[in-house]
């Protein structure tokens, strides 16, 4: 997506080059490198686990031998929530087990590992940031999804209101949760964004390494994302009921504890609402106007008189 990368240099290459990457820490020297590149599908991993083991894994090594030469000692790793599998308790801990069930998830933890092994041994420092479900789009409308295939749910929910494709596959009507559809915890990539700064200023003002969940701590079902895409957008929402897919917990979601004591980090964006609302118009869709709270509709009409006075504070409250 070359498209999306507007605020910098852009060098194209392989992940697993280690001599590309070499030349390019070179020529910009970075003081941090925060490493995104990767293959991210679960069920393709599970057919193509060849690919996901060379890209993933073999990738991770290589931008880390690089690092390592040009002496690049901050690294910041987008993780994930598959590494833990299915969760033997909730809410998921940094502590919880680690027994991903797919190749994907293993890649994950394994990239995880070898970041260790190697701080370890060459003066490294690492943060290891385990996403939960990214979602959402950029708030100012430049960077949005841009996936193919698609197969994330708000998304695929978005495409179904808006006719790109006939109706959304809903997996499973049966599990232990509100509405039996599966609990996840989605947080906003803006959120995400937020989180990923905070571990490089950490890790660059002298912090230690560290591996944190980046979620919300709050559950939503998939019927509750529809009926919030259709309640926003005032479409309906056509939906494909189909049994469980194997692997598939009935509910996961993150203990944002330690993001938030050792990072300062809290998400902001990550409601459904505002997830839905910045996504929407990557698919053509308008969503109903967004009703703030009183405290900061207050705070709104506030600074709008200020505004309205030419910044005088003192004429705000005035008539005019």
């Amino acid at each position: 997506n070359e498209r999306s990368v507007g605020w910098g240099p852009l060098v194209v290459g392989d992940i697993r080059d280690r001599d590309a990457l070499k030349r390019a820490m070179e020529t910009h020297r970075p003081t941090a490198v925060i490493h995104f590149a990767a293959l991210a599908y679960v069920g393709e991993s599970v057919r193509e686990p060849a690919e996901y083991y060379s890209t993933n894994v073999t990738g991770t090594i290589a931008v880390l031998d690089a690092a390592r030469a040009c002496s690049v000692a901050n690294i910041i790793f987008s993780s994930s929530c598959a590494t833990y599998g299915v969760p033997e308790a909730l809410p998921v801990r940094e502590t919880s087990s680690q027994n991903p069930i797919s190749p994907y998830g293993r890649s994950k933890l394994m990239g995880e590992q070898i970041i260790g092994d190697y701080a370890s041994a060459y003066g490294m420092k690492f943060a290891i940031l385990r996403y939960f479900n990214a979602c959402g789009a950029d708030p100012d409308g430049e960077l949005g999804e841009w996936h193919s295939p698609e197969t994330h749910l708000v998304p695929r929910v978005l495409m179904a209101a808006s006719g790109i494709i006939d109706a959304i596959e809903v997996f499973g009507t049966d599990y232990d949760t509100s509405d039996g559809t599966c609990v996840r915890d989605y947080i906003h990539v803006t959120d995400l964004a937020r989180a990923h700064l905070k571990a490089l200023m950490h890790l660059e003002g002298g912090g230690q390494s560290l591996a944190v969940n980046l979620g919300t701590g709050r559950g939503v079902s998939i019927k509750e994302i529809v009926k919030a895409v259709g309640r926003m957008t005032s479409r309906p929402v056509p939906a494909v009921f189909r049994s469980r897919r194997p692997g598939d917990p009935a509910e996961l979601y993150a203990d944002p504890g330690a993001a938030r004591e050792q990072l300062g980090f809290v998400p902001e964006l990550s409601d459904v609402d505002t997830i839905v609302r910045t996504a929407a118009p990557f698919f053509g869709l308008k969503t109903r106007p967004m009703k703030l709270p009183p405290a900061r509709a207050a705070t709104s009409v506030a600074a709008r008189r200020v505004r309205d006075s030419g910044g005088d504070s003192s004429r705000a409250g005035q008539t005019r």
